[in-house]
């Protein structure tokens, strides 16, 4: 049997190496960008880990997208075409997809109309975790990403399916909907009362 090891020790100098070559520095602009990427998509599975198998098949085929828009991301610049020729990058259809499951979602519930407090479930607590990361790795993402590219729309609309899904699984849970930010005044917190 062949032995694999995990670790190369290249990147002991602090860089990394790009798909299709070239290294960079660990903290240059690509590696933050899909290192947060990685992080999003690690969010989702651990929200998927919770889910029953409906959610769970909508939420393993966003984990795979994710590896298409951190293969963009990971690409030497130059190389950015050889990487499209191989159909491994994110396209405008699959924005699309997410908004037409947006849509198809939110369908089945009554979507709140003000800001919700994450955590009436541990699914959509997973799922609102998830969609911060994901914020967060399309900022990154808006400084790493090259012109033309469908990352960026991609990662927003991602976002906004994760905010949708958690909250239909509020809708769908023992708690009957989502907490939002009116039914929390007045609520006592540590045995006082909140201020009007």
């Amino acid at each position: 049997m062949t032995e694999t090891r995990v670790y190369t020790r290249q990147g002991d100098d602090g860089t990394t190496g790009l798909l299709y070559g070239g290294r960079v520095a660990k903290n240059s602009l690509a590696p933050m960008a899909y290192g947060d990427v990685d992080e999003a998509q690690a969010a989702i599975g651990l929200a998927r880990a919770a889910s029953g198998p409906e959610m769970g098949a909508i939420l393993v085929g966003l984990e795979r997208d994710l590896w298409l828009v951190m293969a963009e991301l990971a690409c030497n610049p130059e190389k950015i075409v050889q990487l499209g020729e191989s159909g491994s990058r994110p396209t405008t259809d699959m924005v699309t997809a997410l908004e037409e499951l947006i849509d198809d979602v939110s369908e089945r519930f009554e979507p709140p109309t003000e800001f919700v407090a994450p955590g009436e479930d541990e699914v959509s607590a997973r799922l609102d975790v998830a969609r911060t990361v994901c914020r967060r790795a399309e900022r990154s993402a808006l400084s790493a990403s090259v012109e033309g590219s469908s990352v960026v729309p991609y990662l927003n609309r991602l976002s906004d399916l994760l905010w949708t899904l958690a909250r239909w699984h509020e809708a769908d849970s023992a708690a009957g909907g989502s907490l939002t930010v009116r039914s929390i005044e007045g609520r006592s917190i540590e045995g006082r009362s909140t201020p009007d």
